[in-house]
């Protein structure tokens, strides 16, 4: 039954995953107008999949997996499940293909299980001495845990004991971040980490020997511990270009190329918001009913204009946010493999994604991208891959030109070993600026800008820019639909909106 609110409008500030859910549920269950702005020319944010030459690259790695049965219901409502009688992804493209989940870390040249996994593999790559000292330093922080988590460090520590932090996050986070995990809220840990440890490791193991959840539900199972996946045939933007679709064909709007600038709001509510459009540098005023913001919290406290007070403009200039290069290069074969022999392109390693924790190269995360759907390349013989780097934007590496670019992850791929120069075909460098809302900085503080933001009644933060929280894609869809059943509901408080992907013990002392 639809709802007749007299077709009032929303705003929506964003294409991404937060944006388009938030379109899309409008048109479900309300007659509210979604008239969306995307400030670039792209559908699906960092969900994006880019085209290049025939092949298809997914910026990050998106697996399609969610504790949420509404999201999984969600997805596969746009884009069916995989199936041989009426989904065959050989006859058709709106389908959803089912991936076998594996991810590994790569450190001093060997493999090991992503999550860690207690085996005889590890013990073995670890060796003795370091096995026996991450056993005991395990052991000890059971009953002497650190009592005063303060930072990502102590997190880390009290999961998995100082030795295996050491070993396996100290060095790599701070490669990730640019800033050491003692400097790093726990709130991080909590959010991506939540239930993972060593126990829940050995325990998912000795269960999977005796029983295995072959369904793509996989309830019960600690999301890094997933088996399996979903993923669209022409990777994540085929789900978010199939919902822009949709949300036009039914009434929506949705405005590429127009930048949010500016917001005029009365009396704790926006009125309107102010847009460039940027293919003629022209402005609009747009007037609303609900304003939804996926854009950077620092960018819309700015947006908001002289009458934000001066303490929530401080803390919303001191958040901070990571950068991120992804260096795609075509292969005639990748000659990383978990042994010494070398494989061939058609037998390449098995990953969605390998963790590069090497010391002496830069790169963080190396994505297969046939492994995540063979679609994505054009050329079955050939090797696509996706090297990604972490920054600021305006520091060396992201002001390195894309030659140099390309130039850096091939030498770096050469050092460990993965490639011979002469074997790469091509290559392109894309850059994508506010990639991971970061939790340091001003981010202890970041409540305050919450309390102001929540006294406009008719906006609505969601979205992993848009909350500054390190959402996954499934999250931002949750915060989507929360703030649509507010709407619906008359409810005034955003609170339910806030406890999408939030562990509450780190915010009982704000």
């Amino acid at each position: 039954m639809r709802i007749d609110v007299n077709r009032k409008t929303a705003i929506i500030i964003g294409a991404g995953p937060a944006g388009l859910t938030a379109a899309y549920e409008l048109l479900e269950k309300t007659d509210i107008k979604p008239i969306i702005y995307e400030m670039s020319n792209d559908i699906g944010g960092i969900s994006k999949t880019i085209a290049y030459k025939d092949n298809r690259m997914d910026i990050g790695g998106h697996r399609f997996f969610s504790k949420s049965g509404k999201v999984m219901r969600w997805w596969t409502n746009i884009l069916p499940l995989q199936d041989i009688s009426s989904h065959d992804p050989e006859t058709t493209d709106r389908v959803m293909l089912i991936r076998k989940r594996i991810s590994r870390i790569l450190f001093r040249r060997k493999f090991f299980d992503y999550p860690i996994m207690l085996n005889f593999k590890t013990f073995t790559n670890l060796g003795l001495m370091r096995t026996c000292r991450s056993a005991l330093s395990y052991i000890r922080v059971r009953l002497f845990p650190i009592k005063e988590t303060r930072s990502l460090e102590d997190f880390f520590i009290n999961r998995f004991g100082r030795e295996l932090y050491e070993v396996f996050f100290k060095d790599y986070t701070q490669k990730v971040w640019g800033v050491p995990c003692s400097e790093i809220s726990p709130e991080w840990g909590a959010q991506r980490i939540k239930g993972l440890s060593i126990a829940k490791a050995v325990s998912h193991a000795v269960r999977y020997i005796f029983f295995k959840d072959s369904s793509i539900y996989q309830k019960g199972t600690e999301t890094s511990l997933i088996e399996q996946f979903m993923y669209p045939k022409y990777g994540p933007g085929q789900m978010w270009e199939e919902v822009a679709r949709i949300v036009e064909e039914r009434g929506g709007e949705i405005h590429l190329l127009h930048e949010a600038i500016g917001f005029v709001h009365r009396q704790g509510r926006i009125e309107e918001v102010v847009v460039r459009d940027e293919s003629n540098k022209n402005t609009l005023a747009i007037k609303g009913d609900y304003f939804f913001s996926t854009m950077p919290v620092k960018d819309l406290i700015a947006a908001l204009g002289d009458d934000v007070p001066p303490e929530v403009s401080s803390i919303a200039r001191g958040l901070k946010y990571r950068d991120f290069i992804s260096v795609g290069l075509l292969l005639k074969e990748l000659r990383l493999d978990a042994g010494s022999r070398k494989r061939k392109s058609q037998d390449i390693v098995p990953d969605n994604w390998i963790y590069v924790q090497e010391k002496d190269v830069k790169v963080c995360r190396l994505q297969i991208f046939n492994n995540w759907s063979p679609y994505l390349v054009q050329d079955e013989k050939t090797v696509w891959i996706g090297l990604e780097y972490m920054c600021n934007e305006g520091d060396d590496l992201w002001e390195k030109s894309d030659g140099d670019l390309l130039r850096l992850a091939v030498a770096e791929l050469v050092k460990i070993g993965a490639v011979a120069e002469k074997d790469i075909l091509d290559g392109l460098v894309i850059r994508m600026p506010k990639v991971y809302p970061a939790y340091f900085g001003s981010y202890d503080q970041f409540h305050v800008i919450r309390a102001f933001t929540d006294g406009f009644e008719n906006l609505f933060l969601i979205g992993r820019n848009g909350m500054h929280r390190y959402n996954n894609q499934d999250h931002s869809m949750l915060s989507a639909m929360a703030a649509v059943d507010n709407i619906l509901n008359n409810v005034r408080s955003k609170d339910n909106i806030w406890s999408v992907n939030a562990e509450e013990e780190y915010h009982e002392a704000k």
